[in-house]
């Protein structure tokens, strides 16, 4: 089993098409005296980096659990059927009264995504340190707002250290967002403190670039460059890189949380989930478990909001 730590949110998503809308009928006036533009309208999609990587793994065939504190609001209990839907386990989510987040997107013309949060007093942000992780649980998968947002932030830390002392395979996905941020240097000083717990570390170019470069210390570092495609380097000084798929995008939500899944689905599907596995790897295993990875971010991206693929529409 993987364990998947962290938030799930809900993303309101532009509605495709919808951009650059004339006002409605309630709409003031604009500059030149016509109607000001309405804002797109938002859907609600089921999201969070950890919450899409877990549905992604489930989707792909990976026995997996989700490990967080979810709302008992609606949207709370719309995040446990859409992970209940994956094959999730979802034992070890906690639950509690307060409000779900809420991500705002924004895209780009190329399908880029930007966000604005709404994490003020929610049930995410109140996880608490759970007991040992089951004896199934073989690796652990942890990143964004949730290392961020205190007081979880502290608790899924020292879910990280707990279990990677015991020898339990980790990932980390950064997915570093500014704006929640408040203190640049005191975050990377913690981001530079989980380093030695790490087994594999997933950077896209944009985390790199904001962390000040690719770091060293896990097993292996991925880092993803979009539509330049994805490369890895090992502890054990191998370095492989592989073009992006082909794909007419339509966003980028959820495509590098695809990402996480697929390496760790095709990590474990090797039997590979042990620092060990990951020093044996050589250069063609590596191209293959890279080129799945980037043919499932490519039908993640030809779908509005954080869809992943099931592995009948990768392989």
């Amino acid at each position: 089993m993987i364990v998947v730590a962290g938030e799930a949110l809900i993303d309101l998503v532009p509605q495709p098409g919808a951009e650059g809308r004339a006002g409605g009928s309630g709409g003031g006036a604009g500059a030149r005296g016509g109607p000001l533009p309405s804002p797109p309208p938002l859907l609600p999609r089921l999201g969070g980096g950890p919450f899409n990587t877990a549905v992604a793994l489930g989707r792909l065939g990976s026995p997996t659990a989700f490990c967080s504190r979810v709302s008992t609001d609606g949207f709370g209990a719309a995040l446990l059927d859409g992970l209940r839907s994956a094959g999730v386990d979802t034992s070890l989510v906690q639950r509690g009264p307060e409000p779900t987040t809420l991500a705002v997107a924004s895209l780009g013309s190329d399908g880029s995504a930007g966000y604005g949060f709404y994490a003020q007093g929610t049930a995410d942000r109140l996880f608490e340190l759970p007991p040992q992780l089951p004896p199934s649980a073989r690796a652990l998968a942890l990143g964004t707002c949730s290392l961020v947002l205190e007081p979880g932030a502290s608790a899924y830390e020292a879910l990280l250290r707990r279990e990677a002392d015991r020898g339990l395979f980790t990932l980390l996905d950064p997915n570093i967002r500014p704006p929640l941020i408040p203190d640049a240097d005191a975050y990377r000083a913690r981001f530079a403190g989980w380093l030695p717990y790490l087994s594999l570390l997933k950077l896209s170019e944009d985390d790199a670039r904001w962390l000040g470069g690719v770091p060293s210390g896990p097993a292996a570092v991925v880092l993803t460059g979009g539509a330049e495609g994805l490369g890895v380097r090992t502890r054990a000084g191998l370095e492989v890189r592989v073009p992006a798929a082909p794909v007419d995008p339509v966003d980028t939500i959820g495509a590098g949380d695809t990402v996480n899944a697929a390496l760790l689905h095709q990590l474990g599907v090797r039997d590979a989930l042990s620092e060990a596995a990951i020093d044996s790897l050589d250069a063609g295993q590596w191209r293959d478990i890279l080129g799945f990875a980037a043919r499932a971010a490519a039908v993640t991206c030809s779908r509005t909001g954080a869809e992943p693929p099931y592995e009948a529409e990768v392989a």
